[in-house]
């Protein structure tokens, strides 16, 4: 299997290369070059075995094919269970917070990591990773590559929009793992990571990758859980799944949207935005407008200039295509509150502000559409992550999960940093 860049099919590399770059030479994301359909016979509940199966194609002639078997053992050792909400049994949870950090990127994270250190075994230079996040995907990556031999990671965090909780895992790990507040949003710091993948002088002094749902390494692993529930739903009830995803960078929509195009048992996609409408407005108006993002309460999804879409691009040229394909859905903070408070009451069930997004737009659906359907609404965190914001609006105090707890008896550490090139250069 090769991978080619978005922005030259003629560019191809293979696996390996492709998770040491991140980025191709061009600016453009990997995509697969060949889409096999696939029957995986793994038990939906077995993660590691599924993601054994599934990803053994895209490693197929790669060096790394021999080590699969033990990266995907070390990377999906935690699970995604699938739970029903209320009474509706056309209605459930797919909960993806259950890794180190409690968020959905820890699966990625996790198996990037234990990929790059199989891949870099030999290697004499140390590898440099650059990430940008805006909340979660910094966390999982510092805790996925802390104490790695031979691998450093530069976080790059907007300073001041993150909650306490989320800038506490961005910072409190030290030894290779350097934190970067930066003075602007998150596409500054996403620009920033880009910029430095292609510089020359920086490319000179470090060898460099990046660990953002660009790189195939994060964003192939995230397959799995899709395929698990989708493949669960289908075994037990002979329907299709369709999912509500909350919607930022689009590294896990794309994910979703990958699945199905390998033959995952999916129907219907939604991607839920908050205020950032770019997406939205996309496939609105047919014409991609990148904006500064808007701070709202779901801060790991205020993105203006989402990279991912280039994938999705890549797979539906045609507006009008990717609008027979997916639906996108952008909802303000207002209605994310208070469908937090809704679902506390009516359920019992706390959300995330990023996961409430999504039950929103999940609740907006025409009610034959929900009643037909086999409908999963997609929690990327868990709500302890952000309790300064959900305890007063449900009136309750959040039960601090061991994964996180653990992470506060660290001591933080950070500098700053303004958004240019020259100043992270400087930190590096």
């Amino acid at each position: 299997m090769l991978f080619a860049s978005t922005r030259n099919p003629l560019h191809r590399v293979g696996f390996s290369t492709a998770l040491t770059q991140g980025l191709a030479d061009d600016g453009g994301l990997y995509v697969p070059t060949d889409w096999p359909q696939l029957t995986p016979n793994a038990d939906a509940d077995d993660l590691a075995a599924l993601a054994l199966e599934l990803l053994r194609p895209f490693v197929a002639g790669d060096a790394l094919a021999v080590d699969l078997a033990g990266i995907t053992r070390e990377a999906f050792n935690f699970p995604a269970p699938l739970l029903m909400l209320g009474d509706n049994a056309r209605l459930q949870v797919l909960e993806l917070f259950h890794g180190p950090t409690a968020a959905f990127k820890d699966f990625g994270a996790q198996f990037l990591a234990a990929t790059l250190t199989q891949a870099r075994r030999d290697a004499i230079r140390p590898l440099k990773i650059l990430v940008a996040t805006s909340g979660d995907t910094g966390g999982a990556v510092a805790a996925a590559f802390h104490r790695r031999d031979g691998i450093e990671v530069a976080v790059l965090y907007p300073k001041g929009l993150v909650s306490p909780t989320q800038e506490q895992q961005l910072t409190c790990w030290g030894q290779n793992v350097v934190s970067l507040a930066v003075r602007g949003r998150f596409d500054d710091c996403q620009r920033l990571v880009k910029q430095a993948l292609g510089d020359p002088g920086l490319r000179r002094r470090f060898e460099l990758s990046s660990a953002n749902s660009i790189n195939l390494g994060r964003l192939l692993p995230q397959t799995v859980y899709y395929w698990a529930a989708s493949l669960a739903i289908w075994r037990l009830h002979g329907e299709p799944a369709s999912f509500v995803i909350p919607s930022g960078n689009l590294g896990n929509a794309t994910a979703c949207v990958w699945a199905r195009r390998l033959g995952a048992p999916i129907d219907s996609i939604v991607l839920a935005h908050n205020a950032n409408r770019t997406v939205p407005d996309y496939f609105d108006q047919g014409v991609l407008r990148p904006r500064a993002s808007v701070a709202t309460m779901s801060s790991a999804m205020d993105v203006g200039n989402p990279s991912n879409l280039e994938r999705l691009v890549a797979l539906f040229p045609d507006p009008a295509a990717m609008r027979t394909a997916l639906r996108a859905v952008s909802i303000d903070d207002e209605a994310t509150r208070l469908r937090i408070r809704i679902d506390f009451e009516r359920y019992g069930r706390v959300w995330c502000p990023h996961s409430a997004v999504a039950a929103e737009a999940y609740a907006r659906l025409a009610a034959n559409e929900r009643a037909r359907g086999r409908w999963v609404v997609v929690a990327t965190a868990h709500p302890a992550k952000f309790r300064e914001t959900i305890e007063p609006l449900i009136g309750a105090t959040l039960p601090m999960p061991h994964n996180l707890a653990r992470l506060f008896e660290r001591p933080s550490s950070h500098s700053e940093i303004e958004p240019t090139l020259d100043a992270l250069n400087s930190s590096l």
